[in-house]
C-alpha cells in the first residue's frame, strides 16, 4: 500500500467529482498538458481522455506504480513520465502547454510563477491552498490582494473556480484547498523588465498594512508627483492600488531596480 509522504507534501485526491469539475475546466482543444505531481495517477487518467500528458513525479516509490498503471499510454507516447524534481526545471515542456495539477502546498507559488514566466506556457488549471489561490486571484481593494495578484493580473484572466475540502483527500489536510484558473492573455515582457518589476513589488508590498508612501518612503516625491496625478489619497495601502498604476509607478522608478 502506498502512503502518503509528508515531506513530499503529498495528499492524494479522492473525490471523483473534484476531478470532473477539473476536467471541465480545461478549455476545449487542449491538446498538450502539463501535470506536475502525478500521485496515484487518478488526475492523471482522466488527463488522458482529452489530451496527451507529459507529467513529472519526484517520488521514486510511486514512478514504478505509473508505469504499470499507465503501460499502454506510456508505449504509444501518450504520456511521457518523469521522475524529476519540477523546482528544478527550467520550461516544463519545449511545446505550448497548459498545466493542469494539484500542487504541494508547500512550493506552490514557486511552480505558478515559474509558469507563468514560461512563454511555452498558455496558463494553469491548479488546485492549491485555499489562502494562496486567494492571493492570486484578489482585486485591487480587497485585503488579500498582493504582489502574486499584481502578476498574475498583468498577463491572465483569473478565476477562484471552486473550493475542495480536506475530506476530499487522503489524507486530509489541515486547510480547506481551492481551484484557480490562470488563462494567459500576454507574457510578462509586454509590460515590464520582471526581474526589477519583481523587485519594486517587493518594496510596496513589504509591509502590506502600511502606506504606500511608508514602504517606498526613498521615493516619496516621484510618489507624491503620481497619487496626485490620479487623484488617490497619500495614505493609501498597496492593496488599493490597481494594476495599471503600479506599472505607472514601475516606470518611474525603474532605473533604481535594474540590475546592478
Amino acid at each position: 500500500m502506498i502512503k502518503a509522504k509528508k515531506y513530499y507534501g503529498q495528499n492524494f485526491l479522492t473525490d471523483k467529482n473534484v476531478l470532473k469539475q477539473i476536467i471541465q475546466a480545461i478549455p476545449k482543444g487542449t491538446q498538450n498538458i502539463v501535470e506536475i505531481g502525478s500521485g496515484l495517477g487518478d488526475l492523471t487518467q482522466e488527463l488522458l481522455k482529452i489530451s496527451r500528458v507529459k507529467a513529472y513525479e519526484i517520488d521514486d516509490k510511486l514512478i514504478p506504480y505509473l508505469k504499470k498503471k499507465f503501460q499502454k499510454e506510456l508505449e504509444c507516447e501518450k504520456l511521457k513520465l518523469f521522475h524529476q524534481d519540477a523546482n528544478k526545471i527550467d520550461s516544463f515542456d519545449e511545446n505550448k502547454y497548459l498545466l493542469v495539477a494539484n500542487l504541494p502546498y508547500y512550493i506552490a507559488s514557486r511552480l505558478i510563477l515559474k509558469a507563468l514566466e514560461d512563454e511555452h506556457c498558455l496558463g494553469l488549471i491548479v488546485m492549491i491552498q485555499k489562502e494562496m489561490a486567494l492571493k492570486f486571484c484578489a482585486n485591487e481593494g480587497e485585503s488579500e490582494f498582493s504582489s502574486l495578484a499584481v502578476l498574475s493580473a498583468m498577463i491572465c484572466e483569473r478565476k477562484m473556480l471552486f473550493e475542495v475540502e480536506p475530506s476530499c483527500f487522503n489524507p486530509p489536510p489541515k486547510v480547506t484547498s481551492a481551484v484557480i484558473s490562470l488563462i494567459k492573455k500576454g507574457e510578462f515582457k509586454d509590460f515590464c523588465e520582471l526581474w526589477s518589476f519583481k523587485a519594486f513589488l517587493k518594496d510596496c508590498f513589504k509591509s502590506p498594512r502600511k502606506q504606500l508612501l511608508k514602504n517606498l518612503k526613498l521615493h516619496r516625491e516621484k510618489i507624491t508627483e503620481l497619487l496626485n496625478q490620479f487623484e488617490l489619497k497619500e495614505n493609501i495601502r498597496p492593496h488599493e492600488i490597481c494594476v495599471d498604476l503600479y506599472l505607472e509607478i514601475y516606470k518611474k522608478l525603474k532605473d533604481k531596480y535594474e540590475r546592478k
